[in-house]
């Protein structure tokens, strides 16, 4: 079973709280509960996570490369921010997805820029929490394919 890493960035830990008319009402709990929900149903094993250290992301997403097939990631205010989280994808070498929960498109400027972007396969955003499961979708999708490609190979 293809192991996912599906990583969360700072004030992620607040959900459902922190500016729910933005972010939504689901707690992180919620979300984890249905990523690992969505992995169940498609042959998925979910390694969940969430930092508010820019270093353990990083830390996290350079693992991911051993022990992961595939990354979502919501990396939160370091989308916009981070070189380091950036230089770490680009060492990943399976499917990457770019989650948020809001749209970033419909806020502030500064939100429309990111790093995370220059290193993911697909952006999914807006869409709320159902966005972690579609991202799950996705990479599950690509896994697949990825396989069938080294089958037809072998």
């Amino acid at each position: 079973m293809p192991t996912v890493f599906v990583l969360n960035g700072p004030n992620l830990n607040l959900l459902g709280q922190r500016e729910p008319e933005i972010y939504g009402r689901h707690s992180l709990e919620e979300i984890a509960a249905r990523c690992r929900e969505a992995g169940r149903r498609l042959g998925l094993e979910i390694v969940f996570r969430q930092t508010n250290a820019e270093g353990e992301l990083v830390n996290w997403i350079q693992e991911a490369g051993t022990e992961a097939a595939a990354l979502v990631l919501n990396a939160a205010g370091y989308t916009h921010t981070s070189v380091a989280v950036l230089d770490a994808l680009r060492t990943f070498p399976g499917p990457i997805v770019e989650v948020h929960l809001s749209n970033p498109y419909r806020r502030e400027a500064f939100r429309a820029r990111s790093y995370v972007s220059l290193a993911a396969d697909g952006i999914i955003c807006g869409l709320g929490a159902t966005g972690y499961v579609l991202a799950l979708e996705a990479v599950a999708e690509r896994l697949r394919n990825r396989r069938d490609e080294t089958d037809r190979e072998a």
